[in-house]
């Protein structure tokens, strides 16, 4: 079955249905990762997206339900330029057509995607619309398309009710060495404004007491459960829409509880201590970004997620420095709080698929807190 994608501009790409066949108007934007398309299409940061995959073949190692970052898909759609009939992995559950097909996510292949890829690097990233009808007229989608803005997407992708995560022990023992180990259970309150499930699993595996709260936890309920640490996770959308989440981090921030925030987590502590963020004119999604500690001068190569950055000319020094800056566009992919136990980063730690250069982050994270109990 034919489909066509429509971008804001007017540009139509012809292509092949596959997934479920459903049209949809989403923000449009790619990733260069060659795996780990699986996580990509579960991670909530991606709520209110379409994800082209830069790489030519997606789908040949199938789908692994352990490998997924949330309990079902948080992508709109995905862009490709084939989709592998054919799954060749031991781990293989399914077939990503079918498992697209199962969680209702469009999907359309036979596109040119380094070639959309220069569009939205040209012009920006742009909204757009996945459809299976030929007769459709440019005329009346177009300003529907143009219309089209993610909202909602944190509350949307966030737990309803606080829990207490159990570590996937056949994940951790079978893939991932243990690469640091707390001396005692610290107990952290995880904020999820859309977390991929591996941040959890990350702070479980190195032994700490995990409780995950949703998006609109008060302040004053996290601080009354006295953690040894905060983790702000990363999320979909546009960080200063999260105007009430901001104002509860301007009370977490002050209460000098040892914070670590990754990603949205990143940019909402920003906007609570008086910087300001923006959008970027096409992200960094990703899977090869590197990055470099302001500290030791080491570059470490980083997966990435976002439309957003903090503006650099925004900080007050005396709240917060850089730690670390993307060595590509020399943004900022990082801040250390001057006076306090919080560190900040844009990219992933966690990463899965890869890489896992960054994981180190958890073990400062445990240090923070050991530190702050002396």
């Amino acid at each position: 079955m034919n489909a066509y994608l429509i971008l804001e501009d007017g540009t139509v790409l012809k292509g092949k249905s596959f997934g479920a066949v459903k049209e949809v108007i989403s923000e449009i934007v790619f990733n260069t990762s060659m795996t780990g398309y699986l996580e990509v299409l579960t991670d909530p940061s991606y709520a209110g997206q379409a994800v082209t995959m830069t790489y030519p073949l997606i789908g040949n190692y199938g789908v692994c339900k352990e490998d997924m970052e949330s309990k079902r898909p948080c992508c709109d759609a995905m862009i490709v330029r084939e989709v592998s009939r054919r799954a060749s992995n031991f781990r293989n559950d399914k077939s990503l057509i079918s498992f697209m097909e199962q969680n209702g996510i469009p999907g359309i292949e036979g596109i040119d995607t380094r070639a959309l890829t220069r569009i939205l690097r040209e012009k920006g990233t742009m909204n757009g619309m996945i459809t299976t009808n030929e007769n459709f007229n440019l005329d009346e989608v177009l300003p529907k398309i143009r219309e089209y803005c993610v909202t909602g997407v944190v509350k949307a992708t966030s737990c309803t009710k606080a829990y207490k995560p159990e570590l996937n022990e056949k994940t951790w023992n079978g893939i991932h060495p243990l690469p640091y180990r707390a001396e005692r259970p610290y107990k952290v309150a995880l904020m999820d404004f859309g977390a991929k499930d591996n941040i959890a699993q990350s702070l479980l595996k190195m032994g700490c007491d995990v409780t995950v709260y949703p998006q609109d936890t008060k302040a004053e309920t996290i601080l009354a459960e006295n953690p040894d640490g905060i983790m702000l996770s990363n999320g979909p959308g546009d960080p200063k829409e999260c105007v009430e989440i901001i104002e509860e981090l301007k009370k977490l921030y002050a209460s000098d509880v040892t914070i670590f925030a990754i990603c949205l987590g990143h940019q909402l502590m920003a906007l609570a201590t008086g910087a300001d963020t923006e959008k970027m004119r096409y992200g960094h999604r990703g899977a090869n970004h590197p990055v470099k500690d302001t500290k030791t001068g080491k570059v470490y190569i980083s997966t990435q997620n976002h439309g957003y950055v903090v503006k650099e000319d925004s900080l007050d020094k005396n709240v917060a420095v850089p730690a670390f800056y993307n060595v590509n566009d020399k943004t900022i992919e990082g801040l250390r709080y001057v006076g306090k136990n919080i560190l900040t980063v844009q990219f992933h730690p966690e990463a899965c698929a890869g890489p896992k250069d960054s994981e180190f982050l958890f073990g400062e994270f445990i240090d923070m807190m050991k530190m702050a109990q002396k």
